[in-house]
């Protein structure tokens, strides 16, 4: 569930103005979002948008039983939001991808496949946890030469410890497993696929570790946008 997607009163009225705020100024034309679930981000109200998930939206219901009865959006297109096998090159004005780069295994080849649909001028927006704000406040932060890995020699080389850190420094302390059965908890989530937070960062943190990638791997994307929002941080990339 997304955080403060059912959270009421001053602190969620500030939280949308600041992503309502952000999107008017980097937001138009057709695109999509991906993995919006019961929260969308907003969008202005000119800007076409279809939303992209790895299930249809029944699916969704039954993969995601604690959102019950909170609507869900419409799943118009169903594809591997980390991959975009279905869109074409240079095809979109703006991606969406709130809370959804910390799920993915391979977060560069994930840039490079969101960068890859947009159009030159058009806007990657990122909205990703701070992780010092939390269920990621116990972790460390992923290093530019873990996510350097990921991409080069694979996520599987590091996909086990993964899931145990998740084990023993998220569902640990939550109390959603108990200290002898970390171990067999880690291996049950991999074996099911659970898109655990495979990696976390503060805002400084990632915006420094991006800038370095653009670099190295020639992403076709320039900072416009950056600012924090309450437990998250907003970015938004314009593609060059």
């Amino acid at each position: 569930m997304r955080p403060f997607a059912t959270a009421r009163g001053p602190r969620r009225w500030l939280y949308d103005r600041s992503r309502r705020r952000l999107a008017r100024q980097v937001i138009a034309g057709s695109g999509i979002e991906i993995g919006a679930l019961n929260s969308p981000f907003p969008v202005p109200p000119a800007a076409r948008v279809r939303y992209l998930d790895r299930l249809t939206t029944e699916q969704l219901r039954i993969e995601y039983p604690e959102l019950g009865g909170e609507p869900l959006v419409p799943v118009d297109l169903v594809d591997d939001g980390e991959a975009l096998t279905k869109l074409e090159k240079r095809s979109q004005d703006f991606v969406i991808a709130s809370h959804f780069l910390e799920h993915c295994e391979d977060p560069i080849g994930t840039l490079e496949a969101h960068l890859r649909v947009l159009r030159p001028g058009g806007t990657l927006l990122l909205a990703l946890p701070d992780r010092r704000r939390g269920i990621d406040r116990h972790r460390e932060p992923t290093s530019l030469a873990h996510l350097i890995a990921d991409h080069e020699c694979g996520p599987e080389t590091s996909r086990e410890e993964h899931y145990r850190e998740w084990a023993r420094l998220v569902d640990l302390p939550l109390g959603n497993v108990r200290a002898g059965l970390v171990e067999v908890h880690a291996s049950s989530m991999r074996q099911r696929g659970y898109r655990i937070h495979f990696h976390c960062w503060t805002p400084d943190e990632f915006a420094g570790q991006l800038r370095q990638l653009i670099e190295r791997y020639e992403l076709p994307g320039a900072f416009v946008q950056q600012r924090r929002n309450q437990h998250e941080f907003l970015l938004a990339l314009r593609r060059t």
